[in-house]
């Protein structure tokens, strides 16, 4: 499958991204079948540098079946190539990862008073029919 994916270059600390058209079993930042733009995170939104795109050439691959991924579609909705995809639902993104720790372990004994004090299943109705089968079998003899 193709994709629109990004490939990090820069050196350390300080990221670079090309946007290419890349087979989806190939390595991140290995081969790929054509460069499509640039991104620069570091550089502030308003800048103009911090994105470059060929237009012609990604509205081709998207033609041809290629799959941005999600940053890819949001860069792209960005510069309206393609529709702003949708934002995810995500509640606890506010929350620092150590609180969110806490409240996952304070939710865990609660779930589990509710599973004991839950009512046991009663046995199936192909249990019961085997059980009523037996007893006719042996008042047949």
């Amino acid at each position: 499958m193709l994709k629109l994916r990004l490939s990090m270059g820069g050196t350390k600390k300080r990221p670079v991204y090309k946007i290419v058209v890349a087979d989806s079993r190939f390595a991140r930042d290995g081969r790929f079948i054509e460069k499509l733009g640039f991104f620069n995170p570091l550089l502030p939104k308003e800048k103009k540098e911090r994105i470059g795109l060929q237009p012609e050439r990604i509205k081709y691959w998207l033609g041809q079946g290629a799959q941005p991924t999600l940053r890819v579609a949001r860069i792209l909705g960005e510069n309206q190539l393609m529709p702003m995809p949708e934002k995810g639902n995500n509640p606890l993104k506010a929350i620092p990862k150590k609180d969110r720790k806490k409240e996952a372990k304070d939710e865990a004994p609660k779930a589990e008073e509710k599973k004991a004090d839950a009512p046991k299943e009663a046995p199936k109705a192909e249990e019961k029919k085997a059980k009523d089968e037996a007893p006719k079998a042996e008042e047949k003899k």
